[in-house]
């Protein structure tokens, strides 16, 4: 038979619109194999939320591979390695993958291309990063120049269908996903996910097609904490069960402006990998150096300023809209955009905690945790970044609360507020503020002001 050609699966979950796959398959037999790399990302292995979300769409992906009658390979090890030591053992002729942006990621493309013939392709973005540039030629930092330029070249590609697969003669050796202990048991603090999620491509496309109903709203009810208007594709998209070229091609049948206001959160993804690809480092380094010590509180020089960083992790803050979000996302993996924004900016400028502490507690915690976007949107916030916020704009998250009427989202996951009227559950004063529900850990204009005066002493 045909040399089998081996497809490299990482945040790339699916069959259809998967162009590594689909030139494997047309290349001869194919073997799909997927190896958990917990040494070549280093301290940004991936997170405890992640790896939940990462075993249900490994089996997902060996499910549907299975009516296919193919298989899904697991090894484990550092990925250049393992997938060399796959093509000895199989005779492979060649590795098909779709290239990442990641750091170690292409630091492992590198290495592997020097040991087996490796052909990279790109379907992970809308447009390859990098390849949206300026007039002069050079890469975009600024979002709003950069979405506008994308757009002029979108749809780039059509989507690709399912391929037809081949086995071959036989199957390398696998490891079973059951031995990962990707999922938490002692305790399983994952409990609320299942209810709240289904991991896999057939799901990607299944809510695909329910946002496709309520797209037409998009643009109001996104930002509406208690409606609830949120795509909730990102986790599909992150591994890749679903590509950003179906979810455009799908929404092509619509109009409006909630359509277009969508399209740019997909352009905003494709941005996030375009500032990774120029500052590798991007969600560990500020871009623009706002005082560093100056500014910031750091947790580790003192147990009143950590005990505030873990009243925030834990949603004990006393601000509702900013403890129901972060209940939320230790419930379900997931938070709410606009409570993102406000939780975020929560921390760096009300607590004045370095925004990277925020970042790190996001990656661990969401089921949807990306590199690019989850550095770009904390320096955002932060005013850190190359397109920015500007940090004296300070978010108030009680008049952000009543503002997206949060009421019964507040509700829902702070459930000792669920008696307050609507006048009262944004912001409960003493008289109907629950004895189990904590103070305000700061005041909002006493951490206004200390932000600001903390700024304007950084800059000197």
């Amino acid at each position: 038979m045909t040399a089998p050609q081996i497809v490299w699966l990482r945040r790339d979950l699916r069959l259809a619109d998967q162009p590594a796959l689909t030139a494997a398959a047309g290349a001869g037999p194919v073997i799909c194999v997927y190896v958990l790399d917990d040494e070549g990302p280093g301290n940004r292995k991936m997170g405890g939320a992640s790896r939940w979300w990462l075993h249900h769409s490994l089996d997902a992906m060996a499910t549907e591979l299975g009516k296919h009658q193919s298989r899904l390979i697991l090894r484990r090890g550092e990925a250049a390695k393992e997938i060399a030591r796959l093509v000895r053992e199989t005779g492979a002729e060649a590795v098909h993958a779709i290239r990442h942006y990641e750091p170690w990621w292409r630091k492992a493309q590198g290495a592997l291309g020097k040991e087996v013939e490796l052909h990279l392709y790109d379907g992970n973005y809308l447009l390859p990063p990098g390849t949206v540039t300026t007039g002069s030629g050079d890469p975009y930092k600024i979002y709003t120049p950069f979405a506008k330029s994308a757009r002029q070249c979108l749809p780039a590609r059509e989507v690709l269908p399912a391929p037809s697969l081949t086995n071959p003669d036989s199957w390398p050796d696998s490891d079973d996903l059951a031995d990962w202990n990707l999922l938490p048991t002692k305790p399983d603090w994952a409990e609320g996910f299942a209810k709240e999620w289904r991991a896999g491509e057939p799901a990607a496309h299944d809510q695909l097609d329910d946002f496709a109903e309520r797209v037409k709203d998009y643009e109001e009810d996104r930002n509406m904490p208690s409606i609830d208007g949120s795509s909730r594709l990102s986790p599909h998209l992150h591994f890749g069960e679903i590509s950003p070229a179906q979810v455009w091609d799908r929404l092509s049948q619509h109009r409006g402006e909630g359509v277009e206001s969508f399209r740019g959160e997909l352009l905003w993804r494709d941005y996030t990998q375009n500032v990774i690809c120029q500052f590798p480092a991007y969600p560990s380094e500020s871009y623009r150096d706002l005082g560093g010590e100056k500014l910031w509180r750091n947790p580790n020089r003192g147990h009143v300023i950590q005990e505030e960083l873990e009243a925030w992790q834990q949603g004990r803050t006393g601000y509702p809209i900013v403890d129901a979000g972060m209940r939320q996302l230790w419930q379900t993996g997931w938070m709410h955009n606009r409570v993102r924004m406000i939780a975020a900016s929560f921390l760096i400028k009300h607590l004045l905690i370095d925004w990277r502490h925020g970042e790190q507690w996001f990656w661990d915690t969401l089921i949807d945790a990306d590199y690019g976007n989850n550095g770009v949107n904390w320096q955002w916030v932060a005013g850190t970044g190359v397109d920015s916020n500007m940090f004296p704009r300070i978010m108030a998250p009680l008049s952000q609360s009543e503002k997206f009427d949060a009421g019964d989202y507040i509700r829902e996951y702070v459930p000792e507020l669920a008696e307050l009227s609507d006048a009262q559950i944004h912001d409960p004063d003493d008289d109907h503020r629950p004895g189990d529900y904590p103070a305000k850990i700061i005041g909002h204009r006493e951490a206004r002001e200390r932000a600001l005066a903390a700024y304007k002493q950084a800059k000197g």
